[in-house]
């Protein structure tokens, strides 16, 4: 087997785009700093709501490979190369925002068995050893059930993992301090008619926001915020990006927070107040 860098970070997305979303800064400040970055994406996001009408043709697997291209491009730009689909590409489907019909899908990934899918994602584990594992928290950061559900599978994943001879020494949910939000909607709101952009988001629609003393972890990746950019408008299908602020389908603006926040969840803390570093404490193959 290739030897791998000292530093390993695995984060676990449930569609194309979460990733850049939440840690595009993140990914690219650790893969130029050397780090085995590793992404494992839970489905391709076949349900996912098509934004430029020149693609809104596009539903179902077609979309699905299309979104996987752009999770390519994406890759590329934040200089990830180790980019995975769980269980293959095709393996679960995107399972549709909850309450609807879609979640009852015997192949979306809702209705997946929990150990079955965090077995794909233990080989993983094995294979790149990650002294640090991402995700969400157990709401999926506002709800998705593919967010809960991939929770569900990195949280199991880890515990499989340890039993079977590798114990991730870290565990993080994403996390956003909710000043920090207000501040930055605070702006947006100032900004927003210079922008092409005519509503702003509510502070409640950014997922993962919890009170300040919540966050464990800062990591600046403003030396990255191009990069971050970059891949998020490599996911035309779901994003209009207008630097420093991008849209989803709902066409309210948010901020692009290119210092992204972190709750340490498993593991023992970094020195400090609040750690700067994923790895803090955490050296070569421990």
């Amino acid at each position: 087997m290739t030897e791998l860098p000292d530093r390993r970070l695995l984060l676990v997305h449930a569609h194309p785009d979460d990733e850049s979303i939440n840690n595009g800064a993140t990914m690219a400040r650790y893969a130029a700093e050397g780090a085995h970055v590793t992404l494992v994406t839970c489905t391709l996001g076949e349900r996912g709501e098509v934004i430029p009408p020149e693609l809104a043709h596009l539903s179902g697997p077609a979309l699905g490979q299309h979104r996987r291209r752009e999770l390519s491009v994406a890759m590329t730009e934040l200089g990830v190369t180790d980019f995975r689909l769980l269980g293959g590409a095709g393996r679960y489907s995107d399972s549709g925002m909850m309450g609807l019909p879609d979640n009852d899908d015997p192949a979306c990934f809702w209705q997946a068995d929990v150990d079955e899918a965090a077995a794909h994602l233990v080989r993983v584990i094995h294979e790149v050893r990650p002294q640090v594992l991402v995700t969400y928290d157990d709401h999926g950061g506002y709800g998705h059930p593919d967010h809960i559900q991939a929770h569900r599978v990195a949280m199991r994943a880890a515990e499989l993992a340890a039993a079977s001879g590798w114990t991730i020494p870290k565990v993080y949910w994403n996390r956003v301090p909710r000043p920090v939000v207000e501040e930055s909607f605070a702006r947006l709101r100032q900004d927003l008619p210079g922008t092409p952009f005519t509503k702003a988001a509510d502070v409640d629609d950014v997922p993962g926001v919890v009170a300040e003393e919540r966050i464990t972890t800062v990591v600046d990746g403003t030396a990255h915020a191009a990069a971050k950019a970059a891949a998020m408008r490599a996911h035309a299908t779901q994003i209009t990006v207008a630097e420093p602020y991008f849209v989803l389908s709902n066409e309210l603006a948010q901020p692009i927070l290119t210092t992204e926040y972190y709750e340490l969840v498993r593991g023992e803390r970094g020195p400090g107040e609040r750690e700067t570093d994923l790895f803090a404490g955490v050296e070569g193959d421990s």
